[in-house]
């Protein structure tokens, strides 16, 4: 043993990187792999972003051998020489004072979390869980993870977890963002398969953003929107008049969560006015007649009556969708997060097929992702299915992954792991003892913070894996890990056009931080399991082995050569077969172009459901209703490594704001910036109003971004995705003046 240890310390040592000035990158060199032998030490390389799923080019520019400055690439595909805020300033959260750089743990006498070494860390880590898994069971260790560490590391995290440690339970907080699109896809397609290509945005000559602000959430997707040379119908669905809709040629501010019935009554116009596309629907769908028998019953003054929008408007709204010849819809979060989320993301869906906007250049039903590796999550972390899309439940894709894995199929656990929601409610139940925190700040993010932050003290032990110490989540840990960032490790990142960007190591980690990737590396020795994990000796390698493991799936990606390929091309989209061997970097994947779907049968499904009124409406007590959202588009989530930037701080409000119609802040008596005092069913919050026409009367509105607003929110979840419903539960609000 203790040779194995002495080992093993010296793999950390040399993870630790260069403990000298050595340069990080020097010619012919690139992180752990290679790069273009003519990049120099005082050259610039490319990389993907790691911020939003937009996967913008970056060009990196060095300085013996290491990144000092960005600027957006102006070859690459997605953005084309833009970059939003959080783009330029990418590289100042790494040099953040605060950075976790050796590993921490928390002292029993004062409660204190200490410095301790990489050895005693990792020796507590695996002899915690193991004596939690003894005495409780496989079932009784969970992770949470992420969508913004690289897809080699969360392929390598699920199997460690899963194959090597024999735990079953695990989730992202992908979760929060993603999981209602990854559903509605797979149970409308066949396959968790986003339709489109970035191009979509200019061949359209009608553009549906429904629960979507993409002027702030993804403002280079929205640049691409302004290159259409079509003059497009932009419509916009939202409650909010966003910044997105104030761009936009027709805006619907529906009431909130009235989305899916909006959505049928459209159906219904649609269908009784021939405004579809019988073909297309005889051809590649199923269930059609049913759906147009069910959708029936919305007749446009029901609707009007449910939305808040007149029959006039919903008229002209499914006339513009019936005459457009190229039509897109978009949606992101104020779709997948709600109550029924599901089933509006399909009724999106529906839209685009029976109107034949699929497979063609600006058409589709088409999801934007939240964070920059979401798509990867989705498909290769070993969180909700196995590795390449395959199924725990399935005997045959567990005994196929098992083969290209060289494992013992029997590793493979036979049924799912629990929800993010589901793992909760188990920590609070007593049946998960211990958590793996990796890459997110959940004491921040979910649904009903309080609740969460609670619930964390009924666990035996709390790891937390971060670039930071100072997170919500970090400070309650047991141990805490010290990761490397983006920029500090080298690996891939999925798009939400699925475009595979490569990121490269251009500076080095601070202090003991280790790449994820060399975490789980000694993670797997320390357990005992690293010899199952010999193959993975790099994320390159990791790399190869997905292209194996994807082949003959829709996400294939066998004809991606390697890293360099991945460089040259500006990025790939999958699918990516093996016959297109040397895929050319101007190849745009977008998908059904032959109008076939990844069900047996290759045709798309018709999927419809009653709507279900809203969990927690407005009432005497809780007369508002509120919404959250993105603020500006220099935020980003919890801020965790925005708020690093002294650039990005001055863009956006310190502290805490509502949006308020003037209406209602007349008849409250609340004067433009007042504090206020804004009051759920679960917490009260002070604010500062902000005095707006964006949002309707009896609606306010808070970014999401500022660490009190998740305690106001009501968790309710989607029965299918089990996504988390954000965006609208029942407040009041009152100057803080008149507390008594």
């Amino acid at each position: 043993m203790k040779k194995i240890v002495g080992k093993i310390a010296g793999l950390v040592r040399q993870w630790e990187g260069p403990q000298t000035d050595d340069l990080v990158l020097r010619p012919g060199e690139f992180g752990l792999g290679k790069i273009p032998a003519r990049l120099t030490p005082d050259d610039t390389t490319t990389m993907v972003c790691g911020y939003c799923s937009t996967g913008c080019g970056l060009n990196v520019h060095l300085k013996d051998g290491r990144a000092i400055n960005l600027s957006a690439d102006t070859h690459y595909p997605v953005n084309l020489g833009m970059a939003c805020p959080k783009g330029w300033e990418a590289l100042t959260p790494l040099a953040a004072p605060d950075r976790a750089t050796t590993p921490l743990l928390r002292n029993e006498t004062t409660g204190e979390l200490e410095p301790v070494d990489w050895d005693r860390a990792l020796l507590l880590f695996c002899e915690r869980f193991k004596e939690i898994k003894r005495n409780h069971g496989p079932e009784s260790v969970a992770f949470l993870s992420t969508g913004q560490i690289v897809t080699e590391e969360m392929a390598f995290l699920g199997a460690l977890f899963k194959f090597g440690m024999g735990f079953v339970h695990c989730d992202s907080n992908t979760r929060q963002c993603m999981a209602t699109s990854a559903v509605a896809y797979k149970q409308s397609f066949g396959f968790d398969a986003p339709p489109y290509s970035y191009n979509d945005f200019e061949e359209s000559d009608v553009l549906l953003f429904i629960g979507s602000n993409p002027c702030i959430a993804h403002p280079i997707l929205w640049q691409r929107v302004l290159r259409n040379r079509h003059n497009p119908e932009i419509i916009v669905i939202d409650p909010r008049a966003t910044e997105t809709a104030m761009a936009a040629t027709q805006h619907f501010a529906i009431l909130p969560k009235s989305d899916l019935v909006l959505l049928y009554g459209l159906a219904n116009i649609l269908i009784a006015s021939h405004w579809i596309r019988r073909d297309y629907i005889d051809a590649h769908t199923t269930g059609f007649e049913d759906f147009a028998n069910f959708v029936a019953q919305f007749t446009p003054e029901v609707v009007s009556g449910l939305t808040g929008i007149s029959v006039d408007r919903l008229w002209r709204l499914a006339q513009t969708i019936g005459d457009g010849k190229r039509v897109s819809f978009w949606w992101t979060m104020g779709v997948n997060q709600g109550h029924e989320s599901t089933r509006t993301a399909q009724a999106v869906i529906n839209l685009a097929l029976m109107t034949g906007n699929m497979g063609r250049p600006g058409t589709g039903a088409n999801s934007i992702t939240g964070q920059c590796n979401a798509m990867g999550s989705r498909l290769f972390a070993n969180v909700t299915g196995i590795l390449g899309g395959y199924d725990f439940l399935n005997t045959v894709h567990r005994k196929h992954v098992a083969e290209q894995l060289r494992i013992d199929p029997a590793a493979i656990p036979n049924r799912n792991s629990r929800s993010y929601d589901q793992i909760v409610d188990d920590i609070e139940a007593g049946k998960i003892k211990g958590l793996w925190v990796v890459a997110t700040n959940a004491s921040h993010s979910w649904i009903n913070q309080s609740r969460f932050n609670e619930t964390l003290k009924k666990l035996d032990f709390l790891v937390v894996q971060d670039l930071y110490s100072t997170t919500e989540t970090a400070r309650r840990a047991d141990l805490v890990l010290p990761a490397a960032g983006w920029g500090e490790k080298e690996g891939t990142l999925i798009n939400s056009e699925r475009r595979i960007g490569l990121v490269k190591r251009v500076t080095r980690a601070p202090g003991q931080a280790l790449a994820d990737f060399n975490i789980f590396k000694l993670i797997a020795q320390y357990w005992g399991c690293g010899e199952m994990f010999r193959e993975w000796s790099s994320p390159e390698a990791v790399f190869q082995i997905l292209k194996r493991v994807s082949s003959g799936q829709p996400c294939e990606i066998d004809g991606i050569k390697d890293y360099r390929m991945l460089d040259d091309c500006g990025g790939v989209q999958w699918p990516c077969p093996v016959s297109i061997d040397a895929a050319p970097p101007a190849t745009e994947r977008r998908l059904f172009e032959d109008g076939r779907f990844y069900h047996a049968d290759q045709r798309a499904r018709f999927l419809f459901e009653a709507p279900r009124p809203n969990p927690e409406p407005a009432d005497v007590d809780f007369p508002f209703i509120l919404l959250t959202g993105r603020g500006t588009s220099s935020q980003w989530h919890t801020q965790t490594r925005t708020g690093k930037s002294d650039v990005l701080r001055k863009l956006y409000p310190e502290n805490v704001y509502v949006e308020i119609n003037p209406i209602d802040a007349e008849r409250l008596g609340i004067a433009p910036n007042a504090p206020v005092e804004i009051a759920s069913r679960r917490a009260q919050i002070e604010a500062t109003a902000f005095v707006t026409n964006s949002v309707q009367p009896g609606q306010l509105f808070l970014p999401m971004h500022y660490p009190s607003v998740n305690e106001l929110t009501f968790p309710a979840f989607d029965p299918y995705s089990r996504q988390p419903s954000y965006k609208a539960c029942a407040v009041r609000l009152t100057a803080k003046s008149a507390r008594l």
